[in-house]
C-alpha cells in the first residue's frame, strides 16, 4: 500500500470524524488509540476495519497501512498524537448474565470505559447502558476501558425487565448491605445496577429491582465507577467467604 503523507487525506479525513459520537452512530465504528489498544483489540480477536490499521512508519509492519508520522499525530484525538490507531467496527448483543452490571445516566465517558475495565477485571459478562450514559466508544473511554471494550459485552437497554436475572439496585441508604446480598447461597444471574453520583438511580428503577443494597462507607458516595468497581468485588468473593462466620457484617 501506498505511504500515506498528508493529512488531507480521504481515510485520515474518516479516522478523525470518528471523534465525534454522530459518526461513530452513524458509522458504527469506533477508534482505538495506541499500541496498548490495538494489541488487545488483536489478542480479542477482534479485527480492524480494512485497511484503517494505520501506523507510523517507524512501527509499520505485517497488516499495518504506512502512515507519516506527522499525519497519523494531525488524524489522532491525543494532544501528543498515536503512533498507532485501529478502526473497529462496534459490537452490541442483548444483556447477558451470570454477572451484568447496567448503568444509567452515568454522563461521563471516563467513568464508563473505568466500570468496563472492572468488568472485566471481575469476570462480568455484559455492561449495559441505560439512558443518559456517554458514548462506550468515545475516545475518552476507549482509552480508560484499557481494552476492555474488546473483551466485554455491551447492550443498549431501554427498560429494567431486559436486565437479566436478580437486579441489586445500588443505593447509599439502602438497609441491607451489599456485602450480605451474596451470602444467601449460591446465585443464578445477577445485575447490578449504578447511578450517576450526583442522582442516583430514579425511583422507577429501584422500584423495579428484586433487592436494594449499599456500599457502607464514611463519606456521602463515590463516583459511579468506583461505586461498580467495590460492588463488583463484593459480588464475586468465593461464596465460603461470604459465608464465614468470622466475617464481621457491616453497620
Amino acid at each position: 500500500m501506498t505511504r500515506i503523507t498528508s493529512p488531507q487525506n480521504p481515510r485520515l479525513k474518516s479516522v478523525r470524524r470518528l471523534a465525534g459520537r454522530r459518526e461513530r452512530e452513524r458509522s458504527g465504528k469506533f477508534l482505538a488509540e495506541g499500541e496498548d489498544l490495538v494489541l488487545a483489540a488483536r489478542n480479542a480477536g477482534r479485527a480492524a476495519v480494512e485497511g484503517y490499521r494505520l501506523a507510523g512508519s517507524s512501527l509499520g509492519g505485517e497488516g499495518f497501512h504506512d502512515v507519516a508520522p506527522a499525519a497519523l499525530k494531525a488524524a489522532s484525538t491525543l494532544g501528543s498524537g498515536a503512533r498507532v490507531i485501529g478502526v473497529y467496527e462496534q459490537q452490541w448483543s442483548a444483556a447477558a448474565g451470570p454477572l451484568c452490571v447496567y448503568l444509567h445516566g452515568v454522563g461521563d465517558p471516563g467513568n464508563v470505559g473505568t466500570v468496563l475495565r472492572s468488568a472485566e477485571a471481575f469476570g462480568a459478562s455484559c455492561v449495559a447502558l441505560g439512558p443518559g450514559c456517554a458514548d462506550p466508544h468515545s475516545p475518552k473511554a476507549v482509552r480508560a476501558s484499557m481494552g476492555a471494550i474488546f473483551a466485554v459485552s455491551l447492550a443498549h437497554v431501554s427498560e429494567v425487565r431486559e436486565l437479566p436475572g436478580e437486579r441489586i439496585a445500588l443505593v447509599p441508604d439502602a438497609a441491607e448491605s451489599l456485602g450480605h446480598v451474596h451470602s444467601t447461597g449460591p446465585p443464578g444471574a445477577r445485575t447490578l445496577l449504578v447511578g450517576a453520583e450526583r442522582d442516583g438511580l430514579p425511583p422507577s428503577v429501584v422500584a423495579a429491582c428484586e433487592r436494594v443494597a449499599r456500599i457502607p462507607i464514611a463519606s456521602q458516595s463515590l463516583n459511579a465507577a468506583m461505586a461498580a468497581t467495590v460492588a463488583l468485588y463484593e459480588m464475586t468473593l468465593q461464596p465460603s467467604r461470604g459465608a464465614a462466620s468470622s466475617r464481621v457484617p457491616a453497620s
